[in-house]
Parts: C-alpha cells; structure tokens; sequence
C-alpha cells in the first residue's frame, strides 16, 4: 500500500520495512494476536504475558511548538496520556484490561526541554493512572528514564513500556476474525465521562501529516528544530493555520484539536469484556495504518466498512489542505472511529448501550466477508466520495 503524502514526510502507515525485518521472529504464544504474546513472566502455565512498547510519536513536537508560543509547559502535560494510552490499548485487543505495570522513558534535548516540560509530562502520568484507577483499572508506575540526547533528539520524545499478564482463557485473537462478523466502531470523538472537555479524535498516529497539512509556513521558519531536516521545504508546514486559530466547526483551537489527548477506551472495554468475550473474535485498535490497519489481522477475510463516523472537523481541515487523497486519508487517520470489536450480532447491543452509557459514540461500521482473491486480506471503505480497496 502506498501513501505518498506520508512517506514524502518520512513516515511509513503501513511499516513494510519493519514486517519483513521482524518476519523469522517468534509469533509468540498466540499467532495473529494483536500483540506478541509470551511464555508468562511468573512461569505459570494458565498465562502468558506481553511487553508493550509504544509512545506518544511526533506529536511531541506539536506541543513544543504550542510550548514556544506561549511559554507554558503545561503544553506537555497530556502527552503522557497519549504515550500511555497507545500502549495500554493496544494491549485491552488481547483483553487486557487490569494489572498493568508501566516504566516511562523521556528523551529530550535540555537546551529546549527543561525541568518545567518534565515535570508536566510526570504530573501526566500520575493523573491518567489516578483516573483510570477510578474505573477499576490499576495501571502501576515503575519508574522510569529520563535521558538527555541532545545529539540525537531535537526537542523530546515520551515512550511508555507497558507489562501485563492475563489468562489464556481471556486472550482475545484476532486471528479469529471471520466471515459474519459484525464490525461495531467506537467514536474517537465527543466528550465522554471520563474525559474533561471535547476530544477532537486525533489521537497519536498520523501527527507527523497532521501537523505539516495544518499549521503554516510560519512554524518552518522559527522553529526549524521541530521537524527533520530531511523533509523537503515544500512539504513542511503547508497549511493555513496557527495553532492560536480557531479549527472551523468546533469550540475549539487548532492547537486544542491537534493535542487533544489520545482517549482510552478502557473503562468501557473493563466493563463489556466480562459479558460478552465468547462472542468477541478480535478488536483492532486504528492507530498506525488508520483504517486499513485490520488487513493485518485475520485470514482470508474481505472487511467491509460501508457505514462510517461523519468525518470529524480536524480529519475535514487535513484532507482540505489538498496534501492528501481521500484513499490516503483513511490509510493513515482513524476518520472518526480509532476502536473496532469484530464480533457477533448477538454482542451488538451490549456494546453499543455500553459505550453510549460512558458517552462515546457507537454503531456498526462494516461486516467481514471473505476474501475474494486468494492470496491475503482485502479492505474495502466506502467513503464520502467512492469505494476503495487496499
């Protein structure tokens, strides 16, 4: 699959390169589970156990740029969030959803980053785990790294490592994804009950595009540490908005709507798990690959996704800018919806009435069929402006 408008900036959604570099490793214990899973850390035969490692990505830089304007490091204070959350949701796809045990590690180059930015990015983490902790999901901190790389990192990158352990008999493999079911979408957007003020649905994937097809030209000349120097002019910062801007059809700024922190889907996944896990055959979060991401997952299937989210304002702004096709757009962005639970019709209601009860949006987005070609995994999106198949 190819996407050039990312790949332009330096940055894969599909990760072609890293697959056939990690292709003759162990699939682990459960092959075609979201996440590698292993022999279990304790040696207890009923488990297995995963070593998640993710972060909050590019988005960084979109709040040492938020950091420059206006001088408060409370700029950083969400991407704790965002790098927790793309690892402990990655891990609720195997049904993980308790006893998560994380150590943070912070890069950052001192002469831009200081103590105050630090001290933000700390304060992050303790309130997401003191927040999640309310919902019955006990995540606990074990240190961490902060390191000054100064030769190596521009302005600061937050990574999480995240370890849990669970049963076997609670492992959910989306290897297991077949013909019948039902996709159900759970909404990246809105304000749910456990956040406090409006998510915009960017989360932490695609920032990298975001932030060149939005922001302005004038982000690339005074801060030229906040991009790679390997990106071509023409493509940096092509857009028409400062982040004190008001992003069109919102209440919010666009540096609002580009920071706005990555949302867990935890407290409703906690909730639902228990009752409807027989019915359940995989969940797929849409982060790196958008919504072409379950290709990956599965065996012989055809998704089909003909009923999806109204496109959501930040989404509208990045495929305005002209910098990206509609085909792409999807390959790289969650679109409205960054949550899938492929699962059987009898589940559909209990899902959808549960997240609708913690005030995030659900609804059936798309069926699995299967394949119609012999060699692989299709997906097929049915947008605003025709079909398209990766």
């Amino acid at each position: 699959m190819s996407a050039e408008s990312y790949l332009s900036r330096g940055v894969s959604p599909t990760k072609d390169e890293v697959k056939k570099a990690v292709a003759g490793q162990s699939a682990g214990e459960f092959p075609g589970s979201f996440c590698k899973l292993n022999v279990d850390i304790a040696r207890d035969p009923d488990y297995v156990c995963s070593i998640h490692a993710d972060g909050a990505g590019t988005k960084s830089s979109a709040a040492y740029l938020q950091y420059m304007e206006t001088g408060d490091p409370r700029s950083f204070f969400s991407l704790a969030q965002d790098s927790l959350v793309m690892n402990i949701d990655d891990l609720a796809c195997i049904g993980a959803t308790d006893g998560f045990i994380l150590s943070n590690t912070i890069g950052r180059n001192a002469h831009r980053v200081n103590g105050s930015c630090i001290a933000e990015i700390i304060k992050g983490y303790d309130h997401i785990i003191e927040l999640l902790n309310e919902y019955g999901i006990r995540i606990t901190m074990a240190g961490g790294e902060t390191a000054d790389v100064g030769d190596l990192v521009r302005t600061v990158i937050i990574d999480s490592t995240v370890v849990v352990r669970l049963r076997k008999e609670h492992v959910i493999n989306a290897s297991n994804i077949r013909p019948g079911n039902l996709i159900v979408g759970l909404s990246s957007t809105g304000k749910s009950v456990y956040e406090e003020k409006e998510n915009s649905g960017i989360s932490s994937n695609g920032l990298t595009a975001a932030r060149h097809m939005i922001l302005s030209k004038y982000y690339y000349e005074r801060y030229h540490e906040s991009l790679s120097e390997t990106i071509p002019a023409e493509k940096a910062y092509c857009g028409k908005y400062k982040l004190s801007d008001q992003l069109p059809n919102t209440c919010m700024t666009v540096g609002e709507a580009i920071l706005s922190p990555t949302r867990t889907y935890l407290p409703i996944l906690g909730k639902i798990l228990p009752k409807i896990s027989e019915s359940v055959t995989g969940i797929i979060h849409c982060t790196g690959g958008g919504l072409a991401k379950c290709k990956d997952f599965g065996r012989n299937v055809r998704y089909v996704k003909d009923n999806l989210f109204e496109l959501p304002p930040v989404f509208r702004e990045i495929f305005a800018s002209g910098e990206i096709s509609e085909k792409e757009l999807y390959q790289v962005f969650n679109c409205g919806h960054r949550l899938e639970i492929y699962c059987e019709k009898e589940a559909v209601g209990e899902i959808i009435s549960a997240s609708e009860s913690m005030g995030v949006e659900a609804k059936v987005i798309g069926h699995v069929e299967s394949a119609t070609r012999p060699d692989g995994n299709e997906v097929v999106i049915r947008g605003a402006n025709g079909e398209f198949l990766y």
